[in-house]
């Protein structure tokens, strides 16, 4: 071991050193550990968010939508043949949306109704294969929209939808679209009975609470449009090349198309995420900021307490740059004590509160049934690195002092 290694441990643990200086040590780790801890749960939580959002929204909806200019794509099946090879293309599926109102038992909701082609949608709509009641997850899709023995199409309703309008899997419920046929009378609403096959539960609250969805065909029926889809959504291997793959996938479509990524869609919301968690980087780090001040402190008192023995060991050869060096060594062991601690207690907290689900939330506000954390390892590099550099600025300028000492005057009144 380093000689100035060696007595900066030694002044560390020294029982002889005053007892407010004891005490400032062990805040300065204190503090330290609290910073980092802090810093790595608020990163955590952070990301948690990011992932969970990012998860449950496209859960439901697609990577990339290609839509056309003209309000749908009649020859889509012609559309996606020609498309689907793009490279990074994983599954492709066409899909109509509409506003419709769902009625039942006296009680009505506004809902978003989305047309699918079961045995395409198996392949990319994960939320439909999270089934809490009707047939089992392991059920084929195309099964859950098999009509009734009558021939009534089959809809699939979200879990919170359902609870709020007392459905159950085998209820019947009707169908408005405000896309009416025109009559003598004038324009009459189409309607259309549905029977309740199943109740996925994808967990985000805007799915679950406003999400229908019926095979293609009904909605077409329903709104009137013929054998057309509104868009054609697809399914990519990685979420970051987005946007590569839509401009392959618009060339390969032609003239007259548009493409929209996920990322398109949620901007202004992973922009906001990305910057709260750049703020609360910065404000938390105050904390390990300030308890990097601790050090300077510890060190300062600690200069004039050894002052006689930095004289001495000044006296019998030692150099200026390793009285220098000792104490520059108690400032980082500080530093990498209170990192290590706070980096271990900050992880299995996380850790911990996810497992058990520990902080609730209000899915109608957040999104979200509970605070999700998700702890980065690259976290720990750039937070130990942050804290360490700070811990080492602190100690510079005690460090300088005591290298500055002259022996001559600390010992000449001893």
């Amino acid at each position: 071991m380093k000689f100035e290694l060696l007595v900066a441990l030694r002044y560390l643990r020294s029982p002889n050193k005053p007892a407010v200086l004891r005490l400032i040590t062990a805040l300065s780790i204190f503090g330290i550990a609290a910073g980092v801890a802090t810093l790595v749960v608020a990163l955590a939580m952070n990301s948690g968010f990011r992932q969970a959002l990012q998860d449950r929204l496209l859960g439901a909806t697609a990577h990339i939508s290609l839509s056309s200019a003209s309000g749908g794509i009649r020859d889509y099946r012609g559309v996606m043949e020609k498309t689907k090879a793009a490279t990074g293309v994983r599954a492709a599926s066409p899909a109509i949306y509409q506003t419709v109102l769902l009625s039942s038992g006296g009680k009505a909701r506004g809902i978003v109704l989305k047309g699918v082609e079961p045995a395409l949608e198996q392949e990319s709509n994960e939320v439909l294969t999270r089934d809490v009641a009707g047939q089992s997850a392991s059920t084929a899709l195309e099964s859950r929209f098999r009509p009734d023995p009558d021939g009534i199409p089959a809809i699939l309703v979200g879990r919170t939808l359902a609870q709020e309008l007392q459905l159950k899997a085998g209820d019947y419920v009707t169908l408005t679209s405000p896309q009416g046929r025109l009559t003598p009378f004038g324009m009459i609403p189409r309607t259309a009975r549905f029977h309740l096959t199943g109740i996925f539960n994808s967990g985000f609250y805007d799915t679950d609470a406003n999400w229908g969805f019926v095979t293609l065909a009904s909605a077409q029926q329903l709104a009137g449009s013929g054998d057309v889809a509104g868009v054609i959504e697809f399914r990519i291997s990685r979420l970051d090349d987005a946007p590569a793959i839509a401009e392959k996938i618009r060339a390969a479509a032609g003239e007259g198309y548009s493409v929209l990524t996920w990322m398109d869609q949620n901007r202004s919301l992973f922009r906001a995420l990305r910057l709260e968690k750049l703020v609360t980087a910065i404000f938390v780090g105050l904390i390990t900021f300030v308890a990097g001040l601790n050090i300077l402190v510890v060190l300062a008192m600690t200069v004039s307490d050894r002052a006689r023995d930095i004289a001495v060991l000044m006296s019998m050869g030692a150099r200026r740059e390793q009285i220098r060096n000792i104490f520059l060594w108690e400032g980082i062991t500080v530093g990498v004590l209170g990192t290590i601690a706070g980096l271990a207690v900050g992880y299995a907290f996380a850790a911990f509160a996810d497992a058990q689900q520990l902080i609730r939330l209000d899915p109608e506000i957040y999104a979200v049934p509970y605070v999700p954390f998700q702890s980065n390892l690259l976290d720990a590099f750039w937070i130990a690195a942050a804290t360490l550099a700070i811990s080492a600025l602190a100690t510079f300028a005690p460090a300088r002092a005591a290298a500055g000492l002259l022996p001559v005057d600390v010992l000449r009144y001893e």
